[in-house]
């Protein structure tokens, strides 16, 4: 690493943005240059998660800010490979490349936020970082707040670092996964009220304000890990706090609906030596507690020995967490690998994956199984007879039977389903085919069995995101800030005040917590061993977290009682996580014995089972590489991410050795 003290632009110098309302930017490279004397601001810092994916609830940030007065940071975290890929499509179509709901956020957050002086930093920006940041200028204008807006983004790659085939590729999307450094950098410049950036990993939207708040340097490698960890805790939300979690079937995980509507979004406390504690508001409902913290620690990691992010590889296999009291967790273990700085960064390109067709008809009463089955083999002839081998390109299932694969096959031979939803969804190389598809669908209205309704279909163009790897001295990112420069009016203090009205005609009468979900919340690991020698599901053993990264399957497996892992690992063995995934692959509910075959032999080829000990809460990660029917930009399966798969996993009859 370089050691970088006034740090400038890649030539050497800065540039303005013309303007009274933009202060000097900068652009660097992405090599790794020491802080010279960082400074300590805070001995320690309070960020908070307000968003966990593009689809959070801006009214549940809006309560983190009003209960937690020691925030310092509120984090949107809106941005992932199918968001990134909508963003991407919905800008070459004209439309404005950052998060749809954008304004939404800004308008309901900004008013408290620089009333308490809370920086919002988010990756909402996507693909159109400099609209995004002039919309919450507008935003701001019209509330009569005075704003200061910061853009940390990607701004140029260097051609000489990409691939050939990228390299004289001007029609695709290249977006390079970020780390800290450009809102470090951009939090030391502007001191902005709002940080816009692009693609930057999501542990490090949190990792930021770590590094500009406590002092810490980019070698400090221990600590970069420890903050890490927190910031890969609060990623995903309420995630860490109940939701996702809660599971009627489960009687480890049965909470009560009323517990699971007042979630927290959860925040991070994170002192100048790492030590790290993750919490969730005073008196709120919802779960958190070691389990929930297991969940969401191997979610979609991968290797928990190398987890990679831009700015430190982190070994989770000692991590463990201690409960300080029914809304706050001690996160402690986190450590670097041996090799702890990447030499490259992730690099995601755009590539055309043809066109997504899909139909859906519904079926009631007796033999209406029988009648989608009929509906799926004509369909499937009237498109062969026009696009011959078509037909190959499109899977079905029925809604209400086996649409997730995870009723076995000896169930769903049993079941007398009366209502029930065939969809069938193909993946086309060209337009004309998905066309014709949708039109063979329509036509089962008065050409297929008798007392089909309710008819809808679609088709669309997909794009999946390839990813690669890149040099850090071919990307160069860039930081300016912009201002408002409103006086600030009465005006102001009214819009605030009814924004907060606003949000108390929703809160929810305070109530004590349920006795049901104060248990949950201090759950302590099962005192006994889950029986040996006989038939029991899975769910009575362990609980279980699905997650997705590409074509690839991440599945955790956490026993209740801990040293049920050593029986759980002569169980859980590549051969048994293929066997169970297999059915995923099946292309129609009524395979037939050749098309197992192939499948079978499809499975042997070409998934590949990896599965990982985490030794600090006694676990397994599992991870299936090429599973999920290409990934969620173009999958046709209804759970294009996967998340189903973990009840596919706990419904698996088992029987423990002693």
């Amino acid at each position: 690493m370089e050691e970088d003290d006034s740090i400038s632009s890649s030539s050497g110098s800065t540039s303005s943005v013309e303007g009274p309302d933009y202060d000097a930017q900068e652009m660097h490279d992405c090599v790794i240059r020491l802080r010279r004397n960082p400074e300590r601001r805070k001995e320690k810092v309070y960020i908070g998660c307000g968003a966990g994916f593009g689809g959070d609830r801006p009214l549940a940030a809006l309560k983190l800010l009003q209960r937690v007065k020691e925030l310092d940071y509120l984090v949107l975290e809106g941005l992932a490979e199918r968001t990134l890929a909508e963003r991407y499509q919905a800008r070459k179509a004209g439309g404005v490349g950052y998060d749809p709901r954008f304004s939404e956020w800004m308008r309901l957050l900004l008013p408290l936020a620089v009333e308490k002086g809370v920086c919002i930093i988010t990756n909402m920006g996507a693909v159109g970082s400099f609209a995004a940041q002039k919309e919450v200028l507008r935003i701001a204008t019209e509330l009569r707040i005075s704003i200061n807006v910061g853009l940390a983004h990607q701004f140029v790659l260097q051609r000489s670092g990409l691939d050939d085939h990228l390299r004289n590729n001007d029609d695709c999307l290249l977006s390079v996964y970020l780390g800290a450094a450009p809102i470090v950098r951009c939090l030391e410049k502007y001191r902005p009220n709002v940080v816009i950036t692009s693609r930057v990993a999501d542990a490090s939207l949190f990792l930021a304000p770590m590094i500009y708040e406590l002092g810490w340097n980019w070698d400090e490698y221990q600590l970069l890990a420890q903050g890490s960890l927190a910031g890969h805790l609060l990623e995903c939300g309420c995630q860490l706090t109940g939701g996702y979690y809660m599971h009627p079937g489960d009687k480890n995980r049965d909470i009560s609906f009323q517990d699971l509507l007042d979630l927290s979004l959860p925040y991070a406390e994170v002192r100048f030596d790492g030590t790290v504690c993750v919490a969730k508001a005073e008196g709120s409902s919802g779960v958190l507690n070691s389990s929930t913290c297991a969940q969401q620690l191997l979610y979609e990691v991968g290797d928990p020995s190398a987890y990679i992010t831009p700015d430190v590889v982190i070994d989770f296999q000692d991590v463990s967490f201690q409960p300080l009291s029914n809304s706050k967790v001690l996160c402690i273990g986190a450590k670097p690998a041996p090799q702890p700085l990447p030499e490259k960064l992730l690099l995601l390109s755009s590539k055309d994956q043809g066109w997504k067709a899909w139909g859906e008809i519904s079926y009631g009463g007796r033999k209406c199984i029988e009648r989608a089955n009929a509906a799926e083999f004509l369909v499937r002839s009237w498109i062969e007879e026009i696009y011959p081998g078509v037909n190959f390109n499109i899977i079905s299932y029925i809604i209400g039977l086996d649409s997730l694969r995870t009723t076995s096959k000896i169930d769903r031979l049993t079941r007398t389903s009366e209502d029930i939803r065939l969809r069938m969804d193909g993946l086309f190389e060209l337009e004309d085919h998905a066309i014709q598809f949708t039109k063979e669908f329509m036509a089962l209205y008065t050409n297929g069995p008798a007392g089909g309704g309710g008819i809808s279909t679609g088709y669309k163009k997909e794009i999946i995101l390839e990813k690669g790897l890149i040099g850090r001295e071919h990307v160069n990112w860039h930081i300016v800030s912009a201002r408002n420069n409103v006086m600030e009016s009465n005006d102001h203090a009214s819009t605030l005040k009814d924004v907060k009205l606003a949000s108390t005609t929703h809160e929810l009468v305070s109530e004590p917590l349920s006795a049901q979900c104060d248990e949950f919340l201090v759950l302590q690991p099962m005192a006994s061993s889950a029986p040996s020698g006989q038939q029991i599901p899975l769910y009575d053993v362990a609980h279980c977290r699905t997650g997705d990264k590409g074509n690839d399957l991440n599945f955790s497996i956490i026993p209740y009682f801990p040293p049920d892992i050593e029986r759980l690992k002569m169980i859980i063995t590549p051969e048994w996580v293929k066997k169970v995934v297999s059915v995923l692959l099946n292309h129609t509910s009524f395979p037939d014995s050749d098309a197992v075959a192939r499948r079978d032999m499809w499975v042997n080829e070409y998934v590949k089972v990896e599965i990982y000990e985490v030794r600090g809460i006694h676990s397994l990660n599992v991870l299936v590489r090429n599973i999920l029917d290409g990934g969620v930009n173009c999958s046709r399966r209804i759970d294009r991410h996967g998340k189903s798969i973990s009840d596919l996993i706990l419904s698996q009859i088992v029987v423990l050795p002693p």
